[in-house]
């Protein structure tokens, strides 16, 4: 799947809760995430960037699929269809 160019960080944080992940703290324009859905805590920082870049993006997804036990690929299609 193709990665969108448009997506916000606020945006992709929202797309992220449905995986558990919350916004702890803002500090600038980078917020912190943290989810526990797997039993441990996992820990991601955004850049609230409009748009982000695609290759922030990509190793976002990356990081969180890992966590996830996930493709990148499975999880960009869950994430943006």
């Amino acid at each position: 799947m193709k990665l969108p160019r448009d997506l916000t960080g606020e945006q992709l944080a929202g797309r992220l809760a449905a995986f558990g992940y919350t916004v702890v703290r803002q500090t600038g324009s980078h917020m912190r995430l943290v989810s526990t859905h797997m039993k441990h805590e996992h820990k991601i920082t955004i850049p609230n960037h409009a748009p982000l870049k695609v290759g922030t993006l990509a190793a976002l997804l990356a990081d969180v699929a890992e966590y996830l036990k996930k493709s990148k690929s499975d999880l960009a299609d869950e994430l943006f269809r």
